[in-house]
């Protein structure tokens, strides 16, 4: 069986989170600096094995005092832990052209199994020859369960931030080789 290695192309990949802010509205962030690849079987991605790194200091929510406070130990600390790493368990076609990837996600010195929803957007070949694919991946994580503890309430009882975080990612891989 012949192995393929792919490597994801920042440049053409993003990775962003939501979170609700007051219970009434959604903050939008994302990362600006990531890595990570796949290694799959020649024809197809079933089974294959996905790993993933960004750094937490490129976080990004278009604010630059809440992106400081982001990094800061009350959330991500980010000094301390400066990388989010996820490296999949398994790999497996649901139908057509979604997917379940699971794997165990390390945050802030916590590692805990997370189960993401990936749709594949298919293959094609760039002007320089190199084939490429796009997946979309998406979940949910609870913030909490990870470390991140700011629990800063609203004069009405409310927490200031949402407890579940939505993980949006869409990737590009270009084939090595």
């Amino acid at each position: 069986m012949a192995v393929t290695k792919w490597t994801v192309d920042p440049v053409h990949s993003e990775v962003q989170f939501k979170i609700k802010h007051l219970v009434i509205s959604t903050i939008t962030g994302s990362f600006k600096n990531f890595e990570g690849g796949a290694t799959s079987d020649m024809g197809n991605f079933e089974d294959a094995e996905i790993h993933f790194s960004l750094d937490v200091s490129s976080i990004d929510t278009n604010q630059g005092t809440r992106d400081a406070h982001l990094r800061s130990a009350d959330f991500f600390d980010a000094e301390q832990f400066p990388h989010l790493t996820f490296q999949s368990n398994y790999f497996h076609k649901v139908k057509g052209d979604n997917y379940k990837l699971s794997g165990l996600l390390t945050l802030k010195g916590i590692t805990k199994p997370i189960e993401l929803d990936a749709e594949y957007g298919g293959s094609e070949r760039d002007a320089d020859g190199k084939i490429r694919v796009g997946f979309e991946v998406e979940g949910r994580l609870s913030r909490q369960e990870f470390g991140l503890n700011y629990m800063q309430l609203t004069d009405s009882g409310g927490l200031v931030i949402g407890e579940d975080v939505k993980l949006i990612a869409n990737i590009q891989l270009v084939k090595e080789g």
